[in-house]
């Protein structure tokens, strides 16, 4: 199995585009305000296309490449964050700011550059201070600072959940390198009572959570719980087998956002236990791909990008399918690679070329280290 985790990655991300085009021809239909009736879906089939483009040029690009222009990276990321708090520049959509101006392509997300960035960035420092990741500065508190910048900047936006699935994709990377525990431990149980603290000094997201603990209750039935038991109740709809494609009934203005946070209760409602089964099933190929080209990298950095871009991609997977089961309080996050979002499908398929990339050269270096293995030479011994 290891030496097809590129064709296993491949192959479960295939099948999650290819249903969020399907869902999208369902869903986006019949959002209000819309275009055209096929607005979102061929945009999102235009994505698709960038998004290979993207992916292969990534694939084709060595690692090497990227861990020189680190730096620079950071830094570009760091700039277009900043770019939200801008007036005239950043966008606010529903009390977020999470986007930006740009001539062509209409709005870009910077967060989801940033991921990549931060991963790189905190590759290319381990990768270069290998023998010192068990100190406190240059194992510990350095790192913390690459990463924590960017971090803070997207939290400002008001966009919680992609820091804190970030958040999790540092802790993961620090874990593996070998950054010491009673650095990180604490360090991590602050953070949680900062986030506690702030939760319940933000009326938005405190009340958010009070509805998410009481959804049976009709008051948060019809106001901020509304997205959450909507979504159980379509889940609940479709039942075992689904109602059949394009027959789910919560899409028509009743289950908000059904293109983009929410459309994973959709492929329940509308196609069944089988697709939404088949959904996770995809995820957990993803993980386990990626996780098998992190182990057959060739070298640090590569092994750290690896890890760190498969938890980029799964993680965000991961809650937000908590959250349309109401098993996490609302975030909005999108379903990777599933949900409509233009800049986060691009950069998804970014970083899939990239850990293609990696596979491919690791299996190169790998076959011809040992050339001469299964050959037998005989010589005459003088």
């Amino acid at each position: 199995m290891a030496r097809h985790c590129s064709i296993i990655l491949c192959a479960a991300v295939a099948a999650l585009v290819a249903l969020g085009l399907i869902m999208l021809a369902s869903t986006s239909t019949w959002v209000r305000g819309a275009e055209a009736p096929y607005h979102f879906l061929t945009r999102q089939a235009l994505m698709v296309v960038v998004g290979i483009v993207a992916a292969i040029f990534a694939a084709w690009v060595p690692a090497e490449k990227f861990r020189k222009l680190a730096p620079w990276m950071l830094a570009v990321a760091c700039v277009l964050l900043i770019l939200c708090y801008v007036p005239g520049i950043g966008v606010e959509i529903y009390g977020s700011k999470r986007w930006i101006k740009m001539p062509v392509i209409s709005q870009f997300q910077p967060s989801e550059l940033s991921k990549i960035v931060v991963v790189i960035c905190l590759s290319a420092w381990f990768a270069r201070w290998q023998t010192e990741v068990h100190t406190f500065w240059r194992g510990f508190i350095l790192p913390g600072m690459i990463a924590g910048l960017p971090i803070i900047l997207i939290a400002g936006e008001t966009d919680v959940g992609s820091a804190l699935s970030l958040s999790v994709a540092v802790g993961a990377i620090l874990f593996c390198v070998g950054t010491r525990l009673r650095y990180t431990v604490p360090t991590a149980l602050l953070l949680a009572s900062a986030a506690v603290w702030y939760i319940l000094n933000d009326p938005v997201r405190s009340l958010r959570i009070e509805a998410w603990l009481d959804l049976e209750n009709p008051v948060h039935q019809l106001d901020r719980g509304m997205q959450q038991w909507r979504a159980l109740l379509a889940l609940g709809n479709g039942g075992p087998w689904g109602v059949g494609l394009g027959n789910g009934v919560e899409k028509f203005g009743t289950l908000t956002f059904a293109h983009i946070d929410f459309i994973f209760p959709v492929v329940g409602e509308e196609l069944g236990l089988p697709f939404t089964l088949g959904v996770v099933f995809c995820y957990v190929l993803i993980a386990v791909a990626g996780c098998g080209i992190a182990l057959q990298a060739a070298n640090m950095f590569n092994r750290c990008v690896a890890l760190g871009l498969t938890c980029v991609i799964v993680i965000p997977a991961i809650q937000n399918i908590a959250v349309t089961t109401a098993l996490l309080p609302n975030d909005g996050l999108p379903l990777p690679f599933v949900s409509f979002g233009g800049t986060s499908l691009v950069f998804s398929l970014a970083a899939v070329g990239i850990l293609v990339g990696i596979h491919r050269r690791s299996h190169v270096r790998v076959s011809q280290e040992f050339p001469l293995t299964r050959e037998t030479r005989l010589a005459v011994r003088l």
